[in-house]
């Protein structure tokens, strides 16, 4: 069989990745003037981005607001580097310009995305998580959800809008869609079912191109100003979790993003000298993992039932370890997985590895137990009613509290750790606790509290995961990529999960809001570089970068 010709493609920015932060990077440097070429991996009839799948919020803060105290207050969330009990800051190289970028760009988030697409509409869902932070009170702090329906809406609640029409879309359906309307209406070239191999580089170390193969074929983009990488994190691949988390990394964790964030990024990146930074950071919490596979790891499930009334949450023995909100609320949800790393150094085990929610049947009759949308996404038909998780052993059930210990010993994951005697004292004394209304323990919201004590009863193993991986390729406040001696790779930018800039703590909507900032930043400078040579390719005579980012 004769093999096929290489293709080529010339461009003066290539784009590697079509979630938020490609979107965004494409579109300012198309605006800039410039030929930009987006490559996706996946196809466009299942093109699910992370940024798709999530529940549409970002942060937009107040252009009335405080210009220092913003900055202020996103410094100490990027670095914790202006806290005075933080032993060290995470970035301080690169912390100042990172928070000064955010300060100047972040309140401009609302306008930008309504400016792609007029019929979006955005509500405000929460102020400062961190009110504690230095510039909280004066910063304007605002978190916005996306809509096209105009109405207001519980992100954990709301069904799949995936295959509904613009105008019914909601949540990240409705932030994808019009994003996909500022990217189409500039006619920028979507290359879908195109995955990157490698990044090519000349005698000088300058990134030139990139090579890819879609359908077998090999294809040379050659990009004449810049390659910019905004692929996602690593979540499904295995050897880069087991290399880079903390914790058992096939068996230990579960995720219930995109399958395409593969870590392509990162690998392509490495090869050429890239330096890592915070590379084990995770958006996560404790969530439902599922027996089915996908690409041989769990399938996670966001389970926004944990820290409702009706339930508590145990380590693999049967105690309590934490009050059970803080694994579902902001902003203690993004960091609660480091709870559940406990590594005992006595037995050497990781008792929280997995955690169980114990709940009873007046939980499981009040709704879906966790997202029907992110399930939707995963080809995973999880019902309202909880029916064909029960069917599928997915929700383990016992007559008693001591019955369903001896369902959970019996789980390969808990290796014959749960103790039923255990159990049932702790239902107990959680059952106590909540006729007093209150839970000297863990000191539970009173609102979340309620008994464990209609029969039957219910367990599902909770692992550490969630979203997506934040930690990946060190860069500055340009978007710029770094070698190991922080020197930038030239022509090489990013943004997004793959390089997030949340290195310290995380506020929910945080990984939308950076895409969009920082993916504006990376795709304006990208188009800012001097063409490397002279071709068919569109060119601008006055592009310009932003500001000193």
């Amino acid at each position: 069989m004769k093999p096929q010709s290489t293709l080529e493609h010339h461009a003066d920015v290539v784009i590697i990745g079509f979630g938020a932060a490609g979107g965004c990077a494409a579109i300012a440097a198309h605006d800039a003037g410039v030929k930009t070429i987006i490559l996706e991996k996946q196809p466009e009839a299942r093109h699910y981005s992370n940024s798709r799948m999530s529940g549409g919020g970002f942060h937009s803060p107040s252009p009335d607001g405080d210009f220092e105290s913003l900055k202020a207050y996103a410094k100490a969330m990027f670095s914790g580097e202006n806290l005075p009990h933080k032993l060290e800051g995470e970035q301080p190289e690169f912390s100042d310009a990172l928070a000064e970028a955010w300060a100047t760009y972040a309140p401009q988030n609302a306008a930008f995305m309504r400016g792609l697409d007029p019929q979006f509409k955005t509500f405000s869902s929460a102020g400062a998580a961190f009110p504690e932070f230095p510039g909280a009170d004066r910063s304007g702090y605002a978190c916005l959800r996306s809509t096209y329906i105009g109405a207001e809406y519980d992100a954990g609640k709301i069904g799949s809008t995936k295959d509904a029409a613009k105008s019914q879309k909601e949540s990240g359906e409705a932030f994808h869609a019009c994003l996909l309307t500022g990217v189409q209406s500039r006619n920028i070239p979507i290359h879908y079912e195109t995955a990157a191999q490698s990044l090519r580089v000349n005698d000088e170390g300058v990134v030139t191109g990139v090579e890819a193969v879609r359908d077998g074929q090999r294809i040379i983009y050659h990009a004449r100003r810049a390659i910019i990488l905004t692929c996602g994190g690593y979540e499904y691949n295995l050897r880069m979790r087991k290399a880079f988390l903390d914790g058992p990394g096939k068996e230990g964790w579960a995720f219930y993003g995109t399958p395409a964030n593969t870590g392509d990024g990162i690998r392509m990146a490495l090869k050429i000298g890239a330096a890592l930074s915070k590379v084990g950071s995770v958006a996560g919490r404790v969530i439902c993992a599922i027996p089915e596979r996908r690409l041989g790891l769990k399938i996670g499930l966001n389970t926004s039932s944990v820290g409702k009334p009706n339930e508590i949450v145990v380590d693999n023995l049967g105690r309590r370890y934490a009050a059970e909100r803080r694994i579902t609320k902001d902003p203690s949800r993004y960091i609660f997985y480091n709870e559940a790393l406990q590594f005992d150094t006595v037995t050497l085990t990781y008792p929280r590895i997995p955690s169980w929610m114990i709940f009873d049947s007046t939980l499981l009759a009040s709704g879906p137990l966790v997202g029907t949308a992110a399930a939707a996404y995963n080809d995973i038909d999880w019902d309202k009613g909880n029916l064909n998780a029960l069917r599928n052993g997915w929700i383990l059930q016992g007559a008693t509290i001591a019955g369903l210990a001896a369902k959970i010993r019996k789980h390969p994951d808990n290796r014959e750790l749960m103790n039923a005697e255990a159990l049932t004292q702790q239902v107990e004394t959680w059952n106590r606790y909540c006729a007093a209304g209150d839970d000297p323990d863990f000191d539970a919201e009173p609102n979340t509290m309620g008994p464990v004590i209609k029969p039957p009863f219910f367990a599902i193993p909770l692992y550490p995961g969630g979203p997506n991986t934040k930690g990946g390729l060190r860069s500055n406040a340009r978007r710029e990529v770094l070698d190991w001696d922080d020197q930038p790779i030239p022509r090489l930018y990013t943004a997004g999960e793959i390089s997030s800039v949340f290195q310290f703590v995380y506020q929910g909507g945080g990984n939308l809001a950076e895409c969009i900032v920082f993916g504006r930043i990376a795709g304006a400078n990208a188009a800012a570089e001097t063409p490397l040579m002279h071709t068919h390719c569109q060119q601008s005579e006055n592009v310009r970068a932003i500001g000193n980012f």
